[in-house]
Order: C-alpha cells, then sequence, then structure tokens
C-alpha cells in the first residue's frame, strides 16, 4: 500500500491526499459506527427518543459513557457490547489517520539506508 523503503518519498501533494483519504475511510467508519449505535439504542431501547440515542452513541463513541443509563435487560447487553466496540473503534480510527504520518516519518529517516 506504501512505498517501500528503496523507492522516494512521496511528493507532499501525494502525501496529503493520502491523510485525507484516510480520514475520508476514518470519518466514514464513525458515520457507520453512530447508524449502528442509534438503531442498537432505538431498538432495544424502545422509550429512548432518537436525540437520547444519538448523544449515548457519540458518548461512547468519545469514550465519555452514555448520558441515559439502559433499563431493560436487552438494552445493557447492547450497551456493553456497543461500549467495547466503540473502545476498539476508536484505536482503529485513530490508529489509521496516523500511519500515513508515522509512515511518512519513519520513511523519511530511512531512505537510502542501503
Amino acid at each position: 500500500m506504501y512505498e517501500s523503503r528503496t523507492t522516494r518519498p512521496i511528493s507532499r501533494a501525494q502525501f496529503v491526499r493520502r491523510v485525507a483519504m484516510h480520514f475520508l475511510v476514518a470519518l466514514l467508519a464513525l458515520v457507520l459506527s453512530i447508524a449502528i449505535g442509534m438503531a442498537g439504542y432505538l431498538h432495544f431501547e424502545p422509550t429512548l427518543a432518537w436525540r437520547d440515542a444519538f448523544l449515548n452513541t457519540t458518548m461512547l463513541l468519545g469514550g465519555m459513557g452514555p448520558v441515559d443509563p439502559p433499563k431493560t435487560g436487552d438494552g445493557k447487553i447492547f450497551a456493553g457490547f456497543f461500549a467495547l466496540y466503540a473502545g476498539l473503534i476508536f484505536i482503529l480510527m485513530a490508529s489509521f489517520i496516523l500511519a500515513p504520518v508515522a509512515h511518512r516519518i519513519m520513511h523519511t529517516l530511512h531512505w537510502g539506508d542501503d
């Protein structure tokens, strides 16, 4: 996916494009995660309004925890699994966004070491 150690680092414009593509993929994953979380909250917590489902979902994805604790047993199980998912997706998105930057730094430092 990235250039090898023996090739010249890509241009700044190509690098910006690469970072933007990584950011867009992470943004898509975030939007999809919000949709999944809201659908789950609305399904398992029928008394929750869509705005509250959005708030709980985004707070979990941001690492803060739900605002309205679940009231049903199924809602509690969903919230627990979604909290685990949210923690993993947060780490994955952060590393996916930072990967091109880390690669560029390492590639620039080691280019031509052969």
